[in-house]
């Protein structure tokens, strides 16, 4: 194991993209092609992402359709949206699922700031095991006498600051999905 200063970062980049995908699914009150993305249909055997089974969209604000390239699917898809917990109630017409976006009450937004922050704490887990990581393998290069324990503190400080600057975002991504779900 090696310290490579790119590698952290880009594992870092990566846990605010799951992040960013998380918030992509939780409703605003607002209707949106991405709150349907966590869902996963079981459909011919194995379970498969909605987008790969129908067409999603948004024909109005307060609505979202599915459109199922296999008609015969359509029972599954409309069960795996019922079931998903986003408090979402399809209605099957054919190959068509129609979806209304439920008025989100006070008890629905608080419960969903619960979630947001669940969320950001999974990806602050997620950044701090990459530093941990990274401060692990600083260590073993010293104890490898690779690098002087000069180098090693100059690069602990770097490890520490890239962290520092990646929690920063968490949080403010998480700030701003409070402020969108609480917002009427």
């Amino acid at each position: 194991m090696t310290y490579n200063k790119a590698d952290l970062d880009k594992r870092m980049t990566g846990a605010i993209d799951n992040l960013s995908q998380e918030y992509a699914g939780l409703r605003t009150g607002r209707a949106s092609v991405n709150m349907l993305d966590p869902i996963v249909v079981d459909v011919y055997g194995s379970k498969m992402p909605l987008n790969q089974v129908g067409t999603v969209s948004v024909p109005e604000a307060r609505m979202l359709t599915v459109t199922v390239w296999d008609v015969s699917q359509s029972k599954a898809v409309e069960k795996s949206i019922r079931e998903s917990g986003l408090g979402l109630n399809p209605q099957a017409e054919g190959a068509v699922i129609r979806i209304p976006v439920p008025e989100l009450n006070e008890e629905r937004r608080t419960e969903l700031t619960k979630v947001a922050g669940k969320y950001a704490e999974a990806a602050r887990i997620s950044i701090r095991n990459v530093r941990r990581d990274g401060m692990d393998a600083l260590k073993k290069m010293e104890a490898d006498k690779e690098i002087g324990e000069d180098e090693h503190k100059r690069l602990s400080e770097e490890v520490q600051k890239l962290t520092d600057s990646f929690i920063a975002k968490v949080d403010s991504a998480l700030t701003q999905k409070e402020k969108d779900i609480m917002t009427v």
